[in-house]
C-alpha cells in the first residue's frame, strides 16, 4: 500500500489520470492525499470531482480557495462569470448535490502519518495542533446549513490582516480560511500580505514566505501544501513540501509518495 500526496489538480483531469498511471495507483490498495484546489480553471473539473467522489474512501483532501469558490457559487454568494464554464458544468450536473456535499465536508487541515497537509500553509505563530483546532471551527460551520450560508457570503475579503485569538464570528472564520487557503507572504506575527503572488524573491518589509520564518512553530513538522505555483515545487526548506507545480498554467502535476518521499510528475500535455 502506498499513499500519494498530489498538488493542485484544478480540473486538469487527463494529467491527473496520467500521473495515477505513472505511479500505478491501485484504488484497492493505495491512498490519495490532495492538497486542495481540485477544481477550477482546468478543462474538466466535473470529471475530476466525479473521480474523487467515486474513490472517496481512498481520498484524504483539504479545501483550497478555488474549491471554496465553487461552494460559494453553489450557495448563491457569488455569480458565475463568463469564463467559469468548468464550474458551471458542475453546478448543472445531475449529481451536483452529492459532489458538492462531499466537497463541503472536507477540512482545511489534516494530520496523519507524521504529515500535515493544508492548501496554502500554516502561519508562524500556529502549531499544528492549533491549526487543526481552528480548522475544526470552520468544518463545524460548514456542517451547519445556516452557518455555511453566512460563511460563504462573508468569506471574501483580506481583513483582518493579522490573527487575534479574540476574533469572533465570520471575521474569525474568514481569517482562519485566509491563512489556510490563500496565504503566501506574512510577517513573523502572522500579518498577511494577500496581494503579492510572485515567488519568494518578492518578500518585502518583513514579509516572507510563511515557511521562511525561522521561529515558526511548525519548523519541526512535515508540512504538505499547494497553492503557490510560482514556487515551481521548490520551498528549499526542511520538512516543507510544495506540490503546486502549475499544471493548469502549462507546468506539470506532482505527486509525493509519503513512504519514501519520492516525487513523481506528469506533464500538463498542453
Amino acid at each position: 500500500m502506498a499513499t500519494y500526496a498530489i498538488g493542485d489538480i484544478q480540473g486538469c483531469y487527463e494529467p491527473f489520470m496520467r500521473l495515477l498511471d505513472k505511479v500505478h495507483f491501485c484504488p484497492d490498495r493505495d491512498k490519495l492525499w490532495l492538497a486542495g484546489d481540485m477544481v477550477h480553471r482546468g478543462p474538466d473539473s466535473l470529471s475530476t470531482l466525479r473521480f474523487l467522489y467515486e474513490h472517496r474512501a481512498q481520498v484524504t483532501a483539504v479545501l483550497g480557495n478555488h474549491d471554496l469558490h465553487l461552494l460559494a457559487l453553489a450557495h448563491g454568494a457569488k455569480r458565475l462569470t463568463d469564463r467559469e464554464h468548468d464550474l458551471a458544468k458542475i453546478l448543472r450536473a445531475k449529481d451536483a448535490d452529492k459532489l458538492l456535499s462531499w466537497l463541503q465536508g472536507l477540512p482545511l487541515v489534516v494530520h496523519k502519518k507524521d504529515f500535515t497537509m493544508v492548501h496554502a500553509g500554516i502561519p508562524p505563530m500556529w502549531s499544528v495542533s492549533k491549526a487543526l483546532e481552528l480548522s475544526r471551527e470552520v468544518h463545524r460551520a460548514l456542517a451547519d446549513d445556516a452557518m455555511a450560508k453566512a460563511f460563504f457570503y462573508g468569506m471574501y475579503g483580506n481583513e483582518p490582516h493579522c490573527w487575534d485569538d479574540h476574533l469572533l464570528g465570520i471575521e474569525r472564520l474568514r481569517a482562519i480560511t485566509n491563512y489556510c487557503t490563500r496565504m503566501r507572504f506574512c510577517k513573523a506575527d502572522g500579518t498577511l500580505d494577500l496581494v503579492t503572488k510572485r515567488g519568494p524573491e518578492a518578500g518585502h518589509n518583513g514579509y516572507k514566505p510563511w515557511f521562511s520564518h525561522p521561529e515558526r512553530k511548525t519548523r519541526n513538522n512535515k508540512i504538505i501544501f499547494g497553492h503557490w505555483a510560482a514556487l515551481e515545487g521548490r520551498a528549499d526548506t526542511p520538512n516543507v513540501y510544495a506540490l503546486d507545480t502549475g499544471c493548469v498554467w502549462g507546468g506539470y502535476l506532482t505527486a509525493l509518495r509519503l513512504g519514501d518521499e519520492k516525487f513523481f510528475c506528469a506533464d500538463c500535455g498542453a
